[in-house]
């Protein structure tokens, strides 16, 4: 692997109407990095993530993954590069089990047509075991294999967060195992107490390193920022106002005058 970004944004923008709700964003991530992406409510980050996933076109600017120029990608050809993301609202299959929300993330790489569901083929039984497999090794990963089989919506709210991450985490490695691929995380601490908290950041160390993602993750929690982030963008109005180090970031004039005395806006 060359010294290529495994993500590169250029000159992005999306209106909305006459409103700019991103402007001119330009960032690059190398592979392995964990950064964060942070600023203000309204400050344009989920729309970034939404252009990324292609859930939005933009208005103008590149985007690029590998190389790649993805900008005017569906989402699920996107995510079948290798680039997967979390929500901010927690987003389940909640009237299945916990299991069958990790199974689910593996349905495209299960290559047996109707007629072997149906009558339940050898080759049908043979992938079924090993997606049953490879999901309660996930499950494992993540400490929720001893609720594998309770419906998803009665975990608490912190093993929901993590269930989450655990389905993003597999459609991301799954689907590209030679190749970097980009985990997105969209506030993944949010409704959670400190020890859920302190779980959270030592889970997302753990699947950095050992599956070798690349992770951006946007945060309200300054504490998950500046303990697990390498490195930090500041957003503010739709624009990049600041990013460096975490330690530069939070003494920056311009990042402290954003998130002070501001009115709440509109996420």
């Amino acid at each position: 692997m060359n010294n290529q970004p495994v993500l590169q944004i250029t000159q992005l923008s999306r209106y909305f109407g006459g409103l700019k709700a991103v402007s001119d964003f330009d960032m690059a991530i190398a592979k392995g990095e964990l950064v964060g992406l942070i600023g203000p409510n309204g400050a344009g980050k989920t729309t970034v993530f939404n252009l990324i996933t292609g859930m939005y076109k933009p208005t103008s600017g590149s985007i690029k993954y590998l190389g790649e120029e993805i900008s005017n990608f569906k989402p699920h050809q996107i995510a079948q590069k290798g680039i997967t993301r979390t929500f901010q609202n927690i987003r389940l299959f909640a009237s299945l089990s916990v299991l069958d929300n990790v199974r689910i993330a593996y349905h495209y790489k299960t290559d047996y047509g109707v007629t072997d569901a149906i009558l339940h083929s050898r080759k049908f039984s043979r992938i079924e075991k090993s997606v049953q497999e490879k999901s309660m090794q996930v499950l494992k990963i993540f400490n929720l294999a001893n609720r594998a089989y309770e419906t998803a919506k009665n975990l608490p709210y912190g093993e929901q967060r993590r269930l989450e991450i655990a389905r993003a985490l597999v459609s991301a490695v799954e689907t590209n195992e030679d190749k970097p691929r980009l985990l997105l995380l969209d506030e993944p601490a949010a409704g959670m107490n400190p020890s859920e908290i302190k779980n959270l950041m030592e889970l997302i160390r753990f699947v950095h390193e050992k599956f070798n993602l690349t992770i951006l993750l946007i945060e309200h929690q300054m504490k998950v920022v500046m303990g697990i982030c390498e490195r930090v963008v500041v957003m503010d109005f739709g624009e990049i106002i600041s990013q460096g180090k975490p330690d530069a970031i939070q003494n920056d004039p311009k990042v402290i005058e954003a998130y002070l005395g501001k009115a709440t806006r509109a996420c």
